[in-house]
């Protein structure tokens, strides 16, 4: 199913950046995606196998008010196929072929302790510089950590917790007890 995602969205992909709307495309399909999960009811309109294609095509012109025909187009083209379920995977492929264009990298900050904005600030900086690409940064607060901090830069983690070391120490000193 993934492979299905990954060629969905990155069709999707090229229309939108040959057509120079690659930012609008990706936001209203987010915020699309977003409105089908937060309605239950929605979901299941367009997912149901029960309501055919023309009556989802109907209920999608009645949802998407002034929505780029791009994105009207290609939510159309999933109803017809009928793999409207995959809206959710596409859109986090397109997040992600939209963030290699641009050079954004997610970085996230977990710590056991609220961090000062300054902190926060360094480590993204220094991240950045070290990457060369612009980071998009977010910090938050896991006790159960109870210090040091975990980074997630991408797809890779960098977990420096005293958790994770109380963790390997214990394996260390009792194998079997792990």
């Amino acid at each position: 199913m993934e492979e299905i995602a990954e060629v969905y969205a990155r069709s999707l992909f090229e229309v939108a950046r040959e057509q120079g709307k690659l930012d609008a495309v990706r936001e209203q399909l987010g915020e699309f995606a977003d409105a089908l999960d937060a309605e239950r009811e929605l979901a299941v309109f367009f997912f149901s196998p029960y309501f055919s294609t023309q009556e989802k095509a109907d209920g999608l012109e009645r949802v998407l008010v002034d929505a780029d025909e791009t994105v009207v187009n290609f939510l159309r083209l999933l109803i017809e196929r009928h793999r409207m379920p995959a809206v959710f995977r596409v859109r986090r492929r397109l997040d992600a072929l939209w963030e290699r264009e641009n050079k954004v990298l997610p970085v996230q900050i977990t710590s056991a302790t609220q961090l000062d904005e300054e902190t926060v600030k360094r480590i993204g900086d220094r991240i950045g510089e070290e990457t060369g690409q612009r980071i998009e940064l977010t910090a938050q607060v896991e006790p159960a950590i109870l210090g040091g901090i975990v980074l997630r830069v991408g797809n890779q983690i960098l977990d420096a917790s005293i958790r994770a070391r109380l963790d390997r120490l214990r394996r260390q000193v009792a194998p079997g007890a792990a």
